[in-house]
């Protein structure tokens, strides 16, 4: 697929460089000041970080492997201090963070995600308009039909055919699981009180399967098929792709650029004191895209080793600088200008001292 072999071709034509501006001056240093970092975790912005590898390499020589493990992988792996940063589509929880052998965790924000609803009805050619109601009755199995008739007044005109809807979800812990079930949780009580939020569930209906690629590829192969993967493979896919009401009553297309608007209005309502590990997922705003989320690095507020700290400080700061120019080319959503200037500073922060 385009996307993977994006990051494929960065990363094979990874060497050492120069050229420096910019924000990017910050990290680039002498060589023999880089330590070599490992990491592990979320699986969703795994081509992104490993863009950002690529890039920061070139830049400074260092060497960072990132293994695409998954969250829950990369959290585990992170309490036992067998990495030296792990990432998570999830925030971790208070007893993850209890467990952790290293002491205070932050957590980082890096690009905001993004899950589209796609569907297979060759004969529908027009996006179809749901809202979160209906598709968490949907997923509930209270709704069955494609002509149901909370489906049929949310598209006028349109004719949809008598088709048993066929739910397909993620079968394996999941962030994307997380990020819609944490939306779902807040647009049905129903939802809420029954499966709830979490990378895994107890679905009630529907056909399970693994990864991003094999939902969207389950859907593609049948018809009447609906299910949620994240914004590039529902692109790659080919099939219908939902409009989705927003807070804000607008029906609104899954992109870059309404899950940035989710992340701005979010982010102007975080404390200063924020931890940032919140959702912004149904956030306010006539632009805003409902089901967004942010995906985190995972760093130890005290590492041990200072020239590790100062390494992953800088290659944190290159991210949320130099390189969110490459969320968007890759289908993540940048963020926001200003909340930028806040994670840098929390970046910087992992190089000070403890006692500052």
């Amino acid at each position: 697929m385009k996307r993977w072999l994006l990051f494929a071709a960065a990363l094979a034509a990874c060497s050492p460089g120069e050229g420096k501006s910019g924000d990017s001056a910050k990290q680039a240093g002498d060589a023999t000041a880089v330590a070599d970092l490992t990491g592990a975790g979320a699986t969703f912005p795994y081509p992104l970080y490993n863009r950002w590898v690529s890039e920061y390499h070139a830049k400074t020589g260092a060497k960072i492997n990132y293994q695409n493990i998954g969250s829950g992988g990369g959290i585990k792996q992170l309490q036992e201090q067998t990495v030296d940063f792990g990432a998570s589509d999830a925030p971790m929880t208070d007893v993850e963070l209890s467990q952790a052998k290293g002491g205070p965790i932050i957590h980082i924000p890096t690009t905001v995600g993004v899950v589209a609803l796609t569907y297979n009805l060759p004969e529908v050619t027009q996006p179809l308009k749901l809202t979160g109601p209906v598709v968490a009755d949907i997923f509930l199995g209270k709704i069955t039909k494609w002509n149901d008739s909370r489906i049929a007044a949310l598209n006028p005109g349109v004719k949809l055919p008598n088709t048993d809807i066929l739910v397909v979800h993620r079968t394996e812990g999941s962030g994307t699981t997380y990020i819609f079930s944490d939306y779902l949780s807040s647009v049905s009580p129903a939802w809420k009180a029954g499966p709830g939020k979490g990378k895994e569930l107890q679905w009630p209906v529907g056909l399970g399967a693994r990864g991003n690629e094999g939902v969207a590829g389950q859907i593609k192969q049948t018809p009447g098929a609906f299910g949620y993967v994240e914004l590039a493979f529902a692109r790659q896919s080919r099939l219908g792709v939902a409009e989705l009401q927003n807070k804000s009553g607008k029906f609104v297309a899954p992109s870059a650029e309404g899950a940035t608007a989710a992340a701005q209005a979010a982010a102007a309502q975080f404390p200063p004191n924020t931890d940032y590990r919140v959702s912004i997922v149904n956030t306010a705003g006539d632009a805003t895209y409902p089901i967004a989320s942010f995906t985190w690095l995972l760093v130890y507020r005290n590492m041990p080793d200072a020239k590790k700290a100062k390494t992953l400080s800088d290659f944190i700061h290159f991210g949320l600088t130099d390189g969110q120019k490459d969320a968007a080319p890759l289908d993540y959503a940048p963020l926001p200008t200003a909340l930028v200037t806040r994670l840098v500073a929390r970046a910087d922060s992992i190089a000070l001292p403890a006692s500052k």
